[in-house]
């Protein structure tokens, strides 16, 4: 590995490291742009933790297709205050009735089912199922007619009718669709005052799904701001330099970038299953640059100039690294074979970012070094 850690520690060189600081340049613009198209949520249609030929998503697949009906449910609760028998007033059952064609109307929605609209269908049962009568009475006994025979069991009203759920089935479940039909109900123009007819977010798997999606776009920068700093602050405490740990961190933050730029190629969101994998790549990455970088110190203390020390701490180090970083890389990268559409992802993700941030500490790190540190007075002449 002599000859290997030779060539590298030319990295310190000012045309390499030159080189290399406008090639990491130009592939960090290129992806921040691609990582501004992950999105917060799924992709695709069916479950994204399966593979898209699985026996779930085909079958998801023919009944969204066949059917006016999903898999994915998201219900929106019309809370009534202070209205007695609110599903017999014409006024409030009118403005659930116009929330439910709203809602039918925005891109995603595949069907709506609500009391009102199943209300209509049993005032025109007694009325010889004539179409003329599938509408809402207006008069409170006749209202009450035909709410009665809708069971509290179908989810759609409680006994006292102060709740009234809308359920929206959706044409799937990627985080777009969610996010279009989440803020279609927040800009719904309800004709009922808002002090008696509110509607409230949300019920079903795709109301878990919104508000998970909502923590995790919010989580994603705390949780990017919370491990750099406190990486930033070990190193600092660490190496007592600002310099160094800039070395430390820069290929880590770089890395990190292209994880993300990785993930909409390969069709996967962020959500809460894959948010930790980017603090996993980091927390296991930052050894390699902490263990190199320990070693470069030491010898530049001795007196050495940069690229004498590089290569010393190679040879000490470098071939420990790269056995780590290689064994880790092809052990999580067996996860691509997997039948489990989300566990190959997530090995090719990790595997993706381990040996990415091995490559950022041995080209890198050095070249940033050639830039930011400066020489050192040997220890004895201290």
């Amino acid at each position: 590995m002599s000859d290997l850690w030779k060539a590298a520690s030319r990295c310190v060189e000012p045309n390499r490291a030159k080189a290399i600081l406008v090639v990491a340049g130009v592939v960090l613009a290129l992806g921040l742009i691609q990582a501004h198209q992950l999105k917060i949520g799924d992709y695709g249609i069916g479950v994204p933790e399966l593979r898209p030929e699985s026996r779930y998503n085909l079958d998801n697949a023919v009944i969204v297709n066949k059917f006016a009906i999903g898999v994915n449910t998201l219900g929106v609760v019309a809370q009534t205050t202070g209205v007695q028998g609110a599903c017999t007033q014409y006024d409030i059952m009118s403005a659930i009735e116009a929330f439910d064609w709203y809602m039918q109307n925005v891109p995603g929605t595949q069907s709506v089912i609500s009391l009102p609209g199943l209300a209509k269908m049993v005032n025109a049962g007694f009325n010889e199922g004539n179409i003329k009568w599938r509408a809402l009475p207006r008069d409170p006994q006749v209202m009450a007619q035909s709410v009665t025979p809708i069971d509290t069991s179908t989810g759609l009203l409680n006994p006292d009718c102060s709740a009234m759920q809308v359920l929206v089935n959706t044409t799937d479940q990627q985080g777009e669709t969610i996010a279009r039909l989440v803020s279609a109900v927040k800009g719904f123009p309800s004709p009922a005052p808002r002090e008696k007819l509110q509607f409230k977010l949300a019920t079903g798997n795709m109301g878990v799904a919104a508000a998970t999606n909502e923590a995790v776009d919010k989580a994603r920068w705390e949780m990017n701001f919370a491990i750099f700093g406190a990486l930033l602050v070990m190193c600092m405490v660490t190496f007592r330099s600002l310099r160094a740990t800039l070395c430390i961190l820069i290929p880590l933050a770089i890395v990190s970038v292209l994880c993300e730029a990785l993930m909409p190629m390969l069709g996967i969101g962020l959500k809460v299953s894959t948010l930790p994998v980017i603090a996993l790549g980091v927390g296991v990455g930052v050894d390699y640059g902490i263990y190199l970088y320990d070693r470069i110190e030491t010898h530049l203390e001795e007196g050495k100039d940069l690229a004498t020390a590089f290569y010393e701490a190679l040879n000490e180090r470098g071939t420990a690294m790269v056995f780590t970083a290689v064994t880790m890389t092809i052990g999580v990268g067996t996860w691509a074979m997997s039948a489990l559409k989300f566990q190959a992802d997530m090995g090719i993700l990790l595997a993706f970012m381990f040996f990415l941030n091995m490559l950022g500490a041995l080209f890198l790190l050095p070249a940033l070094a050639a830039f930011l540190l400066k020489p050192h007075a040997p220890a004895a002449a201290r």
